[in-house]
């Protein structure tokens, strides 16, 4: 019931809907006690106009009464109880002087007044109609109320079959109706939902109904502030980090020509630290640049590119890298595929997931890189021995400068972050595993392109 009752607070959809079928509901109940009330007063009306018609046609026609015996009388009563209709003439008419006969059908009074009355004679009740005939006698004409009411509900009832009948159609209609006219507006839900954080393209209206509309240009309106106020901050991260670049370049120089020096020991070590420091800040602002690059939402050309032609690229930039680890890194397989992307975007996704996987792979590891190329779809794999990424941190390791508790690497933690965002503006799909599964350890990076060219090679 909380539930209920938080749903019809919550939805506009649940209550449009209980609203109109409460409403219908409530209406047809009170239609249908009218109109039940209605056809039972007016049958009861046809009854009695039955025993006014029959009425007449004795008088108009001066047909005779025979009193028949009390036993056949009784005999067809009971074979044809709903259209028996007791015709007599009332005890003090001239073939009845006083009193009240045995053999007649019923034992009316002889006060009756003329007219249409209930009587009850024993346990029963009739309804009767005494009419005075021109030679003195009074007639009745009666028919017993059970009878009466029977066939009066059982046509009252008989009307509330269309009710019975539409109201649920109704209702079923009414839901129908109230979900398709809040399908738009449940699909724009899905569509935004889907979206990821970089997507702030504006909202089509489409089919939106016209109150929902206001709505919807107000979101356009705020996707679009966002979306300048994230720009003005790629824009500042990418002009620092241009700015930085030439103090680093100077301070490395000047550490350059200070090496050359002669100097005790201890400070050589020191001096050693400090151009590894600038050596990792340089390499942060390459990052920043790049991640700023990556980040943009500009368009960017496109030429169709050889995937092994990436990977050889990338493993001639990063193989002296792997040689001071002796890691064993190439591709793994010789099927290849075209992918048409721009081409510094998918050097860079690779070779920051093969920069990674050299990082963070011990001393005497192995990194390997392969392509699986269908008709719908081309698939870049790189795997690795390392330690792998929990199943917690792996959508954490896409955040920026965010970087897995326990690892001694020296890093940026904007590896990721890079991949990520060039991935989501080339529309390819990101997944993380473990390159074993059995031990957990390892891990495998997947990025599929979908709807791609491919070809193989020897």
């Amino acid at each position: 019931m909380d539930g209920l009752e938080k749903r019809l607070r919550e939805s506009l959809q649940s209550k449009l809907s209980v609203g109109l079928s409460l409403t219908i509901l409530g209406v047809a109940l009170i239609a249908g006690i009218l109109a039940f009330f209605l056809a039972h007063h007016e049958a009861e009306e046809l009854q009695d106009d039955v025993l006014r018609q029959l009425a007449s046609v004795i008088v108009r026609q001066h047909l005779a009464l025979a009193t028949p015996p009390v036993g056949e009388l009784g005999n067809e009563e009971v074979r044809d109880r709903e259209n028996r209709v007791f015709v007599q003439l009332l005890a003090g008419s001239s073939s009845i002087p006083s009193g009240v006969s045995a053999d007649l059908p019923l034992a009316l009074p002889a006060d009756l007044v003329d007219g249409l009355q209930t009587v009850s004679i024993g346990h029963e009740r009739y309804r009767v109609l005494v009419r005075a005939l021109d030679r003195g006698d009074r007639l009745a004409v009666a028919q017993e109320t059970a009878v009466r009411d029977e066939i009066s509900r059982g046509g009252a009832l008989l009307t509330l079959t269309p009710f019975l009948i539409l109201v649920p159609i109704l209702l079923l209609v009414v839901a129908a109706m109230v979900r398709k006219i809040f399908r738009p507006l449940a699909a724009l839900a899905h569509e935004i939902d889907q979206r990821h954080e970089d997507e702030l393209h504006p909202i089509a209206p489409g089919t939106l109904p016209n109150e929902i509309r206001p709505f919807v240009l107000a979101i356009n309106r705020l996707l679009r502030r966002v979306e300048t106020s994230m720009d003005a901050q790629r824009r500042f991260v990418g002009d620092a980090a241009h700015e930085l670049r030439s103090p680093l370049t100077a301070l490395s120089l000047q550490a350059e020509r200070l090496a050359a020096a002669e100097m005790s020991l201890n400070a050589q070590e020191r001096l050693k630290t400090l151009r590894q420091g600038i050596e990792r800040g340089a390499a942060l602002l390459d990052q920043l640049l790049a991640l700023a690059r990556a980040q943009a939402s500009a368009n960017t050309s496109q030429s169709k590119l050889s995937v092994q032609v990436v990977y050889r690229r990338v493993l001639e930039d990063l193989m002296p890298l792997a040689e001071m680890k002796a890691i064993d890194i190439g591709v793994v397989c010789a099927a290849d595929a075209e992918l048409v992307v721009n081409d510094f975007d998918l050097m860079t996704l690779v070779k920051n997931l093969v920069g990674n996987a050299i990082r963070y792979t011990p001393a005497g590891g192995r990194v390997d890189l392969s392509v699986l190329a269908t008709a719908a779809a081309t698939t870049l794999v790189i795997e690795d021995s390392g330690p792998g990424i929990p199943d917690a941190e792996r959508e954490r390791v896409f955040d920026p400068f965010y970087r897995v508790l326990g690892s001694n690497e020296i890093g940026s933690g904007l590896g990721l972050s890079i991949v990520r965002a060039i991935a989501v503006r080339v529309g390819a799909t990101l997944a993380l595993g473990f390159a074993n599964q059995q031990s957990c350890s390892g891990l495998r990076v997947t990025v599929t392109f979908p709807a791609v060219e491919k070809r193989c090679c020897e």
